[in-house]
């Protein structure tokens, strides 16, 4: 099983992309974010968000802990540093 690592997503860099969401950000960059609904309802994609700020496109109904959001309807605020998995091969 692979350790989780960090990463820095850099603000301007996912504006340079068409991704709708840091989560179509995060596959991009091939790391592993577990995930199922894609809209905030169930919270599979819950990340650990180590640095930075995200905001929201609406409120995710799914619990989040302190500490973590989800990537699959949020954007960043700032430069980010989150804790995810690099993906499987």
């Amino acid at each position: 099983m692979s350790e989780e690592i960090e990463f820095t997503i850099v603000t301007e860099d996912y504006k340079n992309t068409n991704c709708q969401n840091l989560l179509e950000y995060i596959e991009q960059q091939k790391l592993d974010v577990h995930y199922h609904c894609r809209d905030g309802f169930c919270g599979a994609c819950r990340t650990k968000l180590v640095d930075g700020e995200i905001r929201y496109h609406k409120e995710p109904l799914a619990f989040i802990r302190k500490g973590e959001f989800l990537p699959c309807c949020s954007y960043p605020q700032s430069d980010i540093t989150i804790k995810t998995k690099p993906e499987k091969t």
